[in-house]
């Protein structure tokens, strides 16, 4: 990276402060800066000098982590952070060729142009859109699943997945989809339908091209991590309106149990940040955090996807390249801690043993309710039958 940050550098021009260490002129942020010249008690701070201490560490480690983390994804191949745990040997286990990381979000999160800045970063690709987003066309929106390698290397151990963005008032049918994804797996090119899309596309022929592009012969991949991605600004503005509808429907996404693996919480990526003060963007944070129950400095990350003439910001807000880097190798973390053991023989005799028994038992089961069934009927003739037997004269 050729941007350099300095955290305790008090001469560092405005204009760079402005640009990337935007929570600078937040209030309170002296008393960050006298936190973190000692060593306090973390657990009596507040959770906004908490969130201050948080971007501070981002902006001081970026400079030099940025390379150091691109070298490891860069040679990182899938099961390299895994850890031995319960006695088990790594060529025992399970782990896919890749490891996949879903992106998840509601209309206009900017799922699209995170793909692009993870190119920019991870792939040196430069200005080069391989996700098309909806700038300039306000009503594109993914129509199918997207799987992206974006370190662009043959050799690379993970892959990126786009998806359709939801819609704020479906979230059931959003919740429907995602259950389908993390069991069943998803595959490129994976058509993303909706309910009323055949009834608001003007051409058939159109919706049926864009379904002759899946392909069976893309590999079906296994969800191993989600990330969530929400527009801050959005869901900042619309509490501020008085409506908790985007905030709400957020925390339904977050918190659905089929996103979680390794009994962690999918990770969070907020974005659109520059469109809010400073001041806005902290108390949306914090806001958004303590409605999903989760901590503000733990697994979230603000991430700045563009800047003000639509490039990616690689060089010019390292702090947010460092973020989304650090994100995409805790992503990894996660989805080397979700593998299982192989299947062996044995596991495989007891779970055909298993079904057989069900079967069994759903056959008796069947045979008691039928001959129950019979018994009543029988009863109730004999029954008629000795009635009518009496009351013939």
């Amino acid at each position: 990276m050729k941007s350099r940050v300095s955290c305790v550098d008090e001469d560092d021009c405005d204009s760079c402060r402005l640009a990337y260490c935007w929570w600078r002129t937040a209030a309170e942020f002296d008393k960050c800066v006298k936190v973190k010249l000692g060593f306090p008690n973390v657990s009596i701070l507040t959770p906004r000098l908490r969130l201050l201490r948080e971007l501070e560490r981002l902006a001081l480690v970026a400079p030099d982590g940025l390379n150091e983390l691109q070298h490891k994804l860069l040679e990182y191949r899938s099961g390299d952070f895994w850890v031995p745990t319960g006695g088990i040997a790594k060529e025992d286990m399970d782990i896919p060729p890749v490891n996949t990381i879903l992106l998840v979000g509601f209309s206009g999160s900017g799922k699209s142009s995170l793909i692009n800045l993870m190119y920019s970063i991870l792939g040196r690709s430069g200005l080069i859109p391989f996700a098309q987003t909806s700038s300039g066309r306000s009503n594109y929106t993914t129509m199918y699943m997207e799987e992206h390698n974006v370190l662009r290397s043959t050799r690379s151990g993970f892959c990126i997945y786009d998806s359709r963005g939801f819609d704020y008032h479906s979230t059931r049918e959003a919740l429907e989809e995602m259950s389908s994804w993390m069991s069943e797996g998803i595959h490129h090119n994976q058509p993303c339908f909706r309910y009323n899309d055949r009834a608001t596309t003007a051409d058939d022929a159109a919706m049926e091209n864009v379904t002759l592009r899946s392909s069976l012969n893309f590999l079906q991949r296994e969800v191993n991590c989600v990330m969530v991605v929400a527009n801050i600004a959005q869901i900042y503005k619309a509490l501020k309106a008085g409506d908790l509808k985007p905030l709400e429907a957020t925390r339904q996404l977050f918190s659905f149990p089929a996103l979680r693996k390794s009994k962690e919480n999918p990770l969070l990526i907020l974005t659109h940040g520059d469109l809010l003060s400073t001041e806005e963007r902290i108390e949306g944070r914090m806001k958004i955090c303590e409605h999903l129950e989760i901590s503000e400095t733990n697994g979230v990350y603000d991430i700045l996807c563009l800047n003000e003439y639509g490039f990616p910001v690689e060089e010019s807000d390292p702090v947010s390249a460092y973020a989304l880097t650090e994100a995409v190798y805790r992503a990894l973390l996660i989805s080397d801690r979700s593998h299982f053991p192989k299947m062996k023989f044995k596991d495989w005799a007891m779970l055909i043993l298993l079904w057989l028994t069900r079967f069994i038992g759903f056959c008796f089961a069947f045979l008691a309710d039928v001959c129950s069934n019979l018994g009543k009927k029988q009863k109730l003739r004999n029954e008629f039958d000795s009635r009518h037997y009496k009351l013939k004269p």
